[in-house]
């Protein structure tokens, strides 16, 4: 997909004045992006729409107007994007008791190793590749960048609509799967075919 550049991106002056509508829009345009895995994983599926809202409302928060400041968030989220023939998602580990996060999260260190969370349809299994750097021997983050990588025979398997598209997370005692809806599956789809 292709990368963002300092052009695509509205000052934050411009950017303050349409936000309201483009935060609905962009709040919509997530919800068919956006999917629970078990109680405490969320995984949402990025492309350059919802990359680049990132950026412009982290240009906001921190207030950027300088363009080194800009180019180091495109350096940073542009790496996010989904690659030719591939998925992108950023997951979530969401423990809403304050009291229990560090015990329930630890659970889930080991989690960025080996075959844990896939993308299921019949024989058909495409396994998430994480971002390292997210996890220590005894740390884990929050929050994870994976990527899925399909190859052309793969595309046309996963647009076979006679079977359902199951995301999957198998680590541990957290076992869980979800067949994706329809209109995910639509949006997610566009992403696998832009260059």
């Amino acid at each position: 997909m292709k990368a963002l550049v300092q052009s695509d991106l509205m000052n934050i002056l411009e950017y303050e004045k349409v936000r309201d509508e483009y935060r609905k829009e962009m709040i919509e345009y997530k919800k068919h992006r956006r999917i629970e895995l078990g109680p405490y994983v969320t995984i949402t599926f990025e492309n350059r729409k919802t990359i680049k809202f990132h950026i412009q409302e982290m240009m906001r928060t921190e207030r950027m107007v300088q363009a080194h400041q800009i180019q180091s968030e495109l350096d940073i989220y542009n790496p996010l994007l989904p690659k030719k023939n591939g998925l992108s998602a950023t997951l979530f580990i969401e423990i809403r008791d304050a009291a229990n996060i560090r015990p329930i999260l630890n659970q889930f260190i080991g989690l960025t190793t080996g075959k844990t969370i896939l993308i299921g349809k019949g024989d058909l299994k495409i396994f998430a590749q994480f971002e390292e750097g997210r996890e220590e021997e005894d740390r884990i983050s929050a929050v994870h960048y994976i990527q899925f990588h399909f190859s052309e025979s793969e595309i046309i398997s996963f647009l076979d609509e006679y079977q359902p598209v199951e995301l999957i997370i198998n680590y541990n005692e957290y076992n869980y799967n979800v067949i994706l809806p329809s209109k995910m599956i639509d949006s997610i789809y566009e992403d696998l075919i832009v260059i």
